[in-house]
């Protein structure tokens, strides 16, 4: 029988991360499965805890295709990090907040202990969240760069002083130009985070649509738009210009955009997966979260429809 390989990951920056990745990689090998370290926490981790040192690495003891899931010790932020990780072997992300305000973990760390034992049982499902393809294409059509996004690929000026004059495409067809601090496209994972705060609308995950929201654009027609999850959205860098333009994908990775670039986001064919122990009201998320004030509801009979 092939030995279960588990990703753990967690920055070594917090005392508490780092006593909770020590229990988890424990529990795994009490387990009888491998726990795996990406090379950069392995090093950070070692330096600080020699329990570390004897675990797997992925990428070098460890194939990252041989990857069964991935537990992650942290927020929003940390959980981008391990689905970059696992993107080519599309193993499932199992997120445990660590006291971060985020919308993808699945649990908090007080049921830690219960989450390892339901991951070595398999006790546990997997939600397909909608991702994005970006490509970046020169003025001369030809693609330059290509990569992906979970929470949105954002357009934005690279000099604080000017904004950039873009041309905004859907479907193939122009729909405006104007000029702006940026644009964010955005999946419905992603809704509650770049999107949000840019005045986009909140998608429920199961709703399968991406978002398009300018930012600070100097044009009357410049308002949230919610597409077909299977349009394609092109934003292209006038050549007329004066600022140059950076592409962000999750905050993560970014690549630079003279005049005259253009970038084309569609659906990804491959989604990011997952792993949930507790379905969620999604409503109840953002009660939570925002901490909504929900007093004075009256709520409803058990078994009859709202």
């Amino acid at each position: 029988m092939n030995e279960r390989r588990i990703l753990v990951v967690a920055h070594a920056g917090r005392v508490d991360t780092v006593e909770a990745a020590r229990r988890v990689t424990d529990a795994l090998r009490g387990a009888g499965a491998r726990p795996v370290l990406a090379a950069d926490d392995h090093a950070a981790l070692s330096a600080v805890d020699e329990f570390f040192a004897d675990v797997d690495v992925l990428g070098e003891s460890a194939d990252p295709a041989s990857l069964e899931l991935a537990i992650v010790l942290g927020g929003d932020g940390t959980i981008l990090r391990a689905a970059e990780l696992v993107r080519d072997s599309g193993a499932p992300v199992l997120g445990i907040n660590m006291g971060h305000v985020g919308f993808l973990a699945e649990i908090d760390r007080d049921d830690m202990d219960d989450a390892v034992r339901r991951v070595i049982d398999r006790d546990y499902e997997v939600e397909e969240r909608l991702a994005l393809s970006v490509r970046v294409k020169d003025a001369a059509g030809a693609v330059v760069y290509e990569t992906w996004a979970l929470n949105e690929a954002t357009v934005e000026k690279a000099s604080r002083e000017r904004m950039i004059e873009v041309v905004l495409e859907i479907d193939g067809r122009p729909l405006s130009s104007f000029g702006c601090d940026g644009m964010v496209v955005s999946t419905p994972t992603g809704s509650t985070a770049y999107n949000f705060s840019a005045g986009g609308p909140v998608i429920w995950p199961s709703v399968e649509a991406i978002a398009v929201v300018p930012l600070s654009a100097h044009a009357l027609f410049a308002k949230p738009l919610v597409v077909s999850p299977d349009a394609s959205v092109a934003i292209e860098m006038l050549e007329r210009t004066d600022g140059s333009g950076i592409l962000w994908c999750d905050g993560r990775r970014s690549h630079d955009l003279p005049p005259g670039a253009r970038v084309v986001v569609r659906r990804s064919s491959r989604p990011v997966r997952l792993a949930r122990l507790h379905p969620t009201a999604f409503t109840d998320r953002l009660v939570r979260k925002f901490q909504l004030p929900v007093e004075g509801w009256r709520g409803q009979e058990p078994g009859k429809q709202p």
